[in-house]
């Protein structure tokens, strides 16, 4: 079987199974992407292909490995000319979905240290604007060692070190020109990310002794946007290869599967929010990306829905024998909790968000819950359940108690749950909190584990026996659980 690149791409016709991008020639890079993971590959990757697709762009990627000297995952894209196929799945209102697009965004992609000089030499492109990443969340670090070196030939180690390098490198290419400088959009899951980024690449400059006009120009001329992203990406199937080499009609070494939902908000100052609406018109193609001055109500919105809505609920349907999220939503007792819990409970506890916005996620929710086609155990996202929970659901107790001076009887039971969870084998979190519900289980006394838990600072910041009437409602729950099981208890508070 062919495998995947250009030349076979224009010999096929196109189909309504299967997208192809444009597969134009003489495209400039306009786009410089540090990471060349699943992850942006089947996000940002793919929005500026259906951007070029309808005409709105007309500009490459051109990816660099920043890690690592081994050169498999260039040498893999390089050999089928930076194409490769995005399979989105999901349900829209409860139907399943497949959508199938060869993405051909991307012009080449460079190792770090065996294309050094190549990487280098991006920096003499005019037509570069953009600057993408995904380097995970330990990627915006500083590194105190991290210098360049005199005649470099190699970049200095950590991405804000390399950044700042590179930057110099522009700038004195351009003489400091003013429309030479950069709009960074990083991706990695930090809050401001790209805030965070900037302070480090100018302390760098800083401690570098960089030219202060080089300093000027980097506030002046380049803009760190901060940004969430959403979409769930599973990566090669490889328990699917060869259905999709049938399906297909070639081999695709770097096939990438997703949900269909996707979410993209970044926010920004007004010049950059101008110029990536008129030159990157995400929404204008259709995408779900929005571009905002303030994303925290995004941010609010994915933690207490979609992150809440996990935690409340996985771990009791852990206690009630199941596996994966698809098996809790099979079961109508657990979408009736996990209803009563985020539209009862969750959404009229937040503010600063519309509600038929929020009430729109929420659907949404639902759907990629019980998406089909990917199976997410359910352990998996128990994993540190405690910090989780701190993170994800004890916010939306809080506001609904000061809202309604009565406490939310779903998302209440779900931190009984949480206590109930940790008394089994299967919890997995640091060694402290572990040794802590060791030892309090071991007492035997639900009413004390429950005093204890909420009086445990270093747990919740604060100390929760302070809230009037909390420990006897989460003790009422913790003991209906341990005498009658989860599902009775949920079954009593949303069918009785």
């Amino acid at each position: 079987m062919e495998q995947l690149n250009k030349s076979l791409l224009r010999q096929r016709e196109r189909s309504e199974f299967l997208e192809i991008g444009n597969l134009n020639k003489n495209r400039q890079e306009k786009v410089l992407q540090f990471g060349e993971g699943n992850f942006l590959r089947a996000f940002v990757d793919y929005f500026i292909d259906v951007l070029n697709g309808e005409n709105l762009f007309d500009g490459d990627v051109v990816i660099v490995q920043p890690i690592g000297k081994t050169t498999t995952h260039a040498d893999n894209m390089n050999a089928q000319e930076g194409c490769y196929t995005v399979v989105l799945r999901g349900l829209e209102n409860n139907i399943p979905v497949v959508r199938q697009r060869v993405v051909t965004s991307v012009s080449r992609v460079l190792n770090l240290y065996r294309d050094f000089d190549a990487y280098m030499d991006t920096m003499n492109n005019p037509h570069l604007r953009f600057i993408v990443s995904n380097t995970t969340e330990a990627g915006i670090v500083y590194l105190e060692t991290d210098k360049p070196s005199e005649n470099a030939t190699e970049p200095p180690v950590s991405f804000p070190a390399k950044i700042t390098a590179l930057l110099y490198e522009r700038y004195k290419i351009f003489n400091g020109a003013a429309d030479k400088g950069f709009i960074f959009i990083p991706c990695e899951l930090i809050d401001y990310n790209g805030d965070t980024l900037k302070e480090i690449v100018l302390r760098h400059a800083n401690e570098w002794q960089l030219p202060q006009a080089f300093i000027n120009w980097i506030h002046a001329c380049n803009h760190f946007t901060n940004t969430l992203v959403d979409r769930i990406v599973t990566g090669y199937p490889k328990d699917e290869v060869v259905l999709f080499g049938k399906s297909l009609g070639y081999r695709d070494d770097l096939l990438v599967t997703g949900e269909i939902f996707h979410f993209f908000a970044i926010e920004a100052g007004e010049e950059a929010t101008r110029e990536i609406n008129e030159t990157l018109p995400f929404q204008k193609a259709g995408l779900n990306v929005v571009l905002t001055k303030d994303a925290t109500p995004y941010k609010l919105r994915k933690v207490r829905i979609l992150n809440g809505a996990h935690t409340m609920s996985v771990l009791a349907a852990h206690l009630s024998g199941k596996e994966t999220v698809g098996e809790m939503m099979e079961d109508s007792l657990f979408t009736a909790f996990l209803r009563k819990g985020i539209y009862e409970e969750i959404i009229p506890a937040l503010d600063g968000v519309e509600e038929s916005d929020l009430k729109s996620f929420a659907d949404s929710v639902f759907d990629r819950f019980a998406n089909p086609y990917i199976k997410h155990y359910l352990l998996s996202i128990a994993l540190n359940s405690v910090s989780k929970f701190k993170a994800r659901v004890l916010p939306s107790i809080l506001d609904y108690y000061k809202k309604n001076g009565t406490y939310p009887q779903a998302l209440t039971l779900s931190f009984a749950a949480l206590l109930a969870f940790y008394k089994g084998a299967d919890a997995n979190d640091s060694e402290d909190v572990m040794e802590f519900f060791e030892a309090e289980w071991q007492k035997n006394n639900p009413t004390q584990l429950v005093n204890a838990v909420l009086a445990n600072t270093n747990f919740w910041d604060e100390d929760l026996t302070m809230l009037p009437g909390f420990a006897n409602e989460v003790t009422k729950y913790l003991q209906g659980i341990l005498s009658n099981g989860v599902k009775q208890e949920i079954q009593s508070l949303c069918f009785q």
